[in-house]
């Protein structure tokens, strides 16, 4: 293999697992560090800048970091990184101070946002304090989007919503609530705006046309729909048997969202087996929680209807079967079908986009699922000064990639109405690397590994929650209990640096290391390398770290990056300092990077 090449700006940063993870690439090692000194307030400006929404994530994020991280793979747990998060949020005092203030001076240029949610919001925050003047239209009475119409209170409480969404609207953004766009050409473009950035979501919920479907009517709602009429007060309670149809995250909202407003039976019914459920694992534990059954491989067949009524449905029994490629067959056993009781079903089995209010004769082209045709990196779709992103770009997906869209497209924008090429102009993410040397074995950092295992979050108890749609179930980490899970974080952003020219081959750094990931060998193919080293390295996904040739032996020093801890014990050991421990800081693209 060849030398491995570390300034190669993406090769560190695919070894930061969790930042590697997240959609808008959070420096997670380094915020976690400063929550556990007790700096909320810088932690919770790290995740402003990246993801803009730290309060609300902390709450809310669908956590890809954590199947990513690193901790995964020395114990059963990652390091609880969205409730960390959390913790910066609530302990950050005035924030404000270190935000961006205006007025600012104006560049000349309007640019109209269309939907209120996280990806609109994110490309506001990065273009008001340019001088864009920046219009934002929604149809409801506040800012937030799906954050605000989807996500229930008791887990997401108002005040938190309203004060992250705040921090942008401040930023002097001209906002058009309750205004419902119905033709963008007419109540957009025609009004003379340099560019149009798109983030609608995908606001319609699907609907599930099943004998009895028409009789049942208002028995039978939407899920989406259910969860905004019951956060803006049009719905206040239901029946008290329920029937939640779907496997996702919506579908666990809403049978919680029912436990609280009347609902005294509920059941959630998916028609796939348990493991194939997309709900976040956190997700189906609450509701599980909260005394609600899931009953699986159980598909819908009809709507029951009695005395011109809804009185329940009719499920079928089915198994999976799974092919050499996982692809799922639902077969049915043969089982009797099952009536189950219901006064009303809610439906919760996906969403979709909705472009009718866009016009077809505006240059905007329009692909498979009646989705905008667009540039995967700029989001810019045929017609070059319309811009798309979260759900709306892609379909649906959650808030963090919401974020990471509207980070991207603010670049496009800004890019665009400077007149420069919006993909051969955009500039590379910036890297640092800088020395950890405190003393000759001490670092700038804290390196030990903690045993603790993953600590557990406080709860309101069940009995006060489901009294209160509004009460807020997770209570987050104490202080206390912060600073142990942050001491779990490996530091994965300190990376192990090899200097070739001061390696002396004795093979110390080979003793000590605990995971063996650390081998001094002849050369050879990836292929080969990776079964002769001290434990063959089986993950292809994380790369190999190879040096230069060793002058003495010529041998190359091989470290598997998927498996190293990021103690330091290499280069304390290290007779010669050729293992150096180095920070590496990666910060995305920004708009206001651009030159």
């Amino acid at each position: 293999m060849r030398p491995t090449n570390i300034q190669e700006p993406e090769y560190f940063h695919k070894v930061v697992d969790c930042q590697h993870a997240c959609p808008a690439h959070t420096p997670v090692p380094e915020y976690i560090r400063l929550i556990a000194a007790e700096r909320y307030a810088e932690a919770y400006m790290i995740n402003w800048e990246s993801n803009v929404f730290p309060g609300i994530l902390g709450r809310t994020c669908d956590r890809p970091c954590e199947p990513a991280c690193r901790r995964g793979r020395v114990e059963e747990k990652p390091v609880a990184i969205c409730r960390l998060k959390r913790v910066a949020a609530d302990n950050k005092g005035d924030v404000k101070q270190y935000m961006p203030k205006g007025p600012f001076k104006p560049n000349g240029k309007k640019i109209a946002l269309i939907g209120g949610g996280p990806a609109s919001l994110t490309v506001a925050r990065d273009l008001a304090p340019l001088g864009y003047e920046i219009h934002l239209y929604d149809e409801w009475y506040k800012g937030g989007g799906m954050m605000r119409t989807q996500i229930p209170s008791f887990r997401l409480p108002e005040e938190v919503l309203d004060e992250e969404v705040g921090y942008v609207i401040g930023l002097g953004i001209h906002t058009h609530f309750k205004h419902r766009v119905e033709s963008m050409k007419e109540e957009i473009l025609a009004k003379g705006y340099d560019a149009v950035f798109v983030g609608t979501g995908a606001p319609k919920g699907r609907d599930l046309k099943l004998p009895g479907r028409e009789e049942a009517g208002k028995n039978v709602h939407i899920g989406v729909e259910f969860l905004a009429n019951v956060a803006f007060e049009h719905i206040h309670k239901i029946g008290k048997k329920v029937i939640v149809l779907g496997g996702g995250n919506t579908a666990m909202d809403c049978c919680r969202t029912s436990r609280r407003i009347g609902g005294e039976d509920v059941k959630v019914i998916v028609r796939s087996p348990f493991k194939d459920m997309k709900a976040s694992p956190w997700e189906i534990e609450d509701a599980q929680a909260e005394d609600i059954p899931i009953l699986n491989n159980m598909p819908p067949k009809e709507y029951v209807i009695k005395d011109g009524k809804l009185a329940g449905m009719i499920f079928g029994k089915v198994r999976a079967e799974y092919d050499e490629n996982g692809k799922r067959k639902l077969i049915p056993t043969g089982e009797p079908d099952e009536f189950v009781e219901a006064d009303d079903v809610i439906i919760a089995i996906g969403q979709d986009n909705y472009f009718p209010w866009i016009e077809r004769d505006l240059g905007i082209e329009f692909g498979k699922w009646d989705m905008p045709v667009l540039h995967k990196t700029t989001y810019q779709s045929t017609n070059p000064k319309v811009f798309f992103g979260g759900d709306a770009a892609f379909g649906p997906a959650n808030i963090i990639t919401a974020a990471a869209h509207g980070h991207q497209a603010a670049v496009s924008i800004h890019l665009f109405l400077q007149g420069k090429d919006v993909l051969a102009d955009r500039p590379a993410p910036k890297t640092n690397l800088l020395r950890q040397k405190m003393g000759i074995h001490e670092w700038m950092y804290d390196n030990d590994v903690a045993p603790d295992k993953r600590y557990k979050v406080a709860h309101t108890d069940k009995r006060k929650a489901l009294k209160n749609r509004k009460v807020e179930v997770e209570l987050g980490f104490t202080t206390e209990e912060a600073f142990k899970e942050a001491e779990r974080c490996l530091n994965c952003d300190v990376q192990t640096v090899f200097n070739t020219s001061r390696c002396i081959e004795c093979d110390a750094c080979v003793d000590i290391c605990p995971t063996s990931c650390i081998t001094f060998t002849t050369n050879g193919d990836e292929a080969d390398l990776r079964t002769r080293l001290s434990a063959p390295a089986l993950n292809t996904s994380q790369d190999l770290y190879v040096s230069d040739l060793l002058p003495a032996t010529k041998r190359v020093m091989v470290k598997d990056e998927d498996v190293c801890l990021h103690c330091g014990l290499c280069a304390e050991r290290c007779p010669t300092a050729a293992w150096d421990m180095q920070k590496y800081l990666y910060s995305v693209t920004k708009a206001g990077a651009v030159l």
